[in-house]
């Protein structure tokens, strides 16, 4: 699951990317609004962190912008003010939860498993099921029926994308600008060898589940009858 920070105190922001990072998560940071609405647009995100007091641009501006655009990301906003008014503001102009500065970081954590649960994404225990297969993606650990193997972080990550985009194809572009980021120098068979991975683990498990490969396009998961 990737996570975009928009968080103008970078100590905070980098707290936050430390805490979020060993839950799992991969984590951007834009230390500004300008760039954190640059990033926000390219719609990689399973999720964004947007704070309203912001150089450049505006937190409610950001948000604004993007529903306008369709991007219905999830977005929990961050402020250290605590005013009704402005919990109003930012929920009215589409944000999906509310957090006041300072907080609990049990809370924002509590929070984006809440996120989550609402997009349909993860069930209890961050586990995500597809046919005979879980994925717990906090343990990595991939089970079918009795069996149990473990996962790398970018195995689970990308068997999570693909999880959760289970009726769309899944481009190696999509995969690198999610686990990656835009600007790495990832080549298409890093992600080839991690599917291969996954694969062999698949067939360890005697799983119903294979990594369909769909020549062109990308790769989607498939029950074998």
């Amino acid at each position: 699951m990737r996570i975009l920070i928009v968080e103008d105190q970078g100590n905070l922001a980098e707290a936050l990317a430390q805490i979020l990072k060993k839950n799992n998560y991969t984590v951007d940071i834009a230390n500004d609004g300008e760039t954190g609405l640059d990033n926000a647009l390219s719609d990689i995100y399973d999720l964004i962190i947007l704070d309203i007091m912001l150089p450049k641009i505006d937190g409610i501006t950001i948000l604004r912008h993007l529903r306008k655009e369709k991007i219905v990301t999830p977005i929990i906003m961050l402020t250290a003010k605590g005013e009704i008014s402005d919990k109003v503001k930012g929920l009215d102009s589409g944000a999906d939860d509310y957090l006041a500065k300072p907080f609990a970081t049990e809370e924002l954590l509590a929070r984006i498993r809440a996120m989550t649960r609402r997009k349909g994404e993860i069930i209890e225990d961050n586990t995500l099921t597809f046919d005979d297969i879980q994925l717990n993606t906090s343990s990595l650990k991939l089970t079918s029926g009795e069996r149990e193997v473990k996962l790398t972080l970018k195995e689970s990550e990308i068997l999570e994308i693909l999880i959760n985009r289970r009726n769309i194809a899944t481009s190696k572009e999509i995969i690198i600008e999610k686990l990656w980021g835009f600007d790495a120098e990832v080549e298409h068979n890093h992600v080839e060898v991690y599917i291969s991975f996954l694969r062999k683990k698949l067939s360890f498990l005697a799983s119903r589940v294979i990594i369909n490969t769909i020549r062109g396009v990308g790769y989607m998961l498939e029950v074998k009858e």
